[in-house]
């Protein structure tokens, strides 16, 4: 990532990250990586982000999920395909196209719903969902982790739950590598204003870069985390740190270690990649 020293007013983040993430969307629906016709020639075909999940997850046949950030929609179909009567919500409507397309080709039933995941209730309706999933590469783009909490447990019945799992705010403060192979944390572990970069190619394979490759990043830490889903009036039920994430994150010191997931290639016992945290409303 290459950073940027301009200075942003308050409101500029989420336009800046639209923007990116409209221009995300033609390379996304047509990567190798996200391979959108296995989905629709395999009905049983799960993606590598919900298959990791599933120990975790367990099974939620029956039970209305919202999933949050969702994208072009490959999770969740995936959600859908486990028998969840799903709702996708994003705030890119050039993803939401792909991913109605995708669930229709699919012969899927999946309400997608265009809207900042701030104003998830508003959109949605209060206290509507057993399940609020929320996939890898999500709070990273949201400056205040509080107001999410708030706005996942408004869209939660009593006794439903919250489940997602996150890159892990070490990883997000990490630069890439030096050249002698350390690791160095360059960035904020805690809540700030954000740190703007440039990044001309996304985490597919691409053939030009992006239109618009201006990115806001949001880092919030472990303790930050917690406190925001105890104080909107949740229990975290579990939590597991992983040494692995589903994206090259630092080029040369990673591997793929299969299942869509990469690790460091020298003692990767040094760094929490990701971790997966559930939560149950009171």
């Amino acid at each position: 990532m290459m950073c940027d020293d301009r200075r942003m007013t308050s409101g500029d983040y989420r336009v800046i990250n639209h923007a990116n993430w409209e221009s995300r969307v033609r390379h996304h629906a047509a990567s190798e990586e996200y391979q959108l016709d296995r989905y629709r020639a395999d009905p049983r075909l799960l993606s590598e982000v919900v298959t990791f999940d599933l120990p975790r997850l367990g099974s939620i046949a029956g039970l209305d999920v919202v999933h949050l950030q969702c994208h072009i929609g490959t999770d969740t179909l995936s959600l859908a395909r486990l028998g969840g009567r799903v709702v996708g919500l994003d705030f890119s409507g050039a993803a939401l196209t792909v991913a109605g397309r995708l669930a229709e080709s699919a012969e899927q039933r999946i309400d997608f719903v265009e809207a900042d995941v701030y104003d998830a209730v508003a959109a949605l309706g209060e206290e509507r969902f057993d399940l609020v999933y929320t996939g890898i590469g999500a709070l990273c783009w949201l400056p205040d982790v509080r107001r999410w909490a708030l706005t996942v447990a408004g869209l939660l019945r009593s006794g439903g739950e919250l489940f997602i799992r996150e890159g892990h705010p070490v990883l997000w403060a990490m630069d890439d590598p030096r050249p002698d192979g350390l690791l160095v944390m360059a960035y904020p572990y805690f809540e700030t204003d954000g740190v703007p970069f440039s990044e001309p190619e996304t985490y597919v394979s691409q053939a030009e870069p992006l239109d618009s490759p201006d990115i806001v990043h949001f880092n919030h830490g472990l303790a930050e985390i917690f406190n925001a889903v105890w104080d909107a009036g949740m229990e975290i039920t579990s939590f597991d740190e992983h040494d692995s994430v589903p994206w090259n994150a630092l080029g040369d010191a990673m591997e793929h270690v299969g299942g869509g997931e990469y690790r460091l290639v020298q003692r990767p016992e040094r760094l929490p990649a990701s971790y997966t945290l559930r939560a149950r409303k009171r």
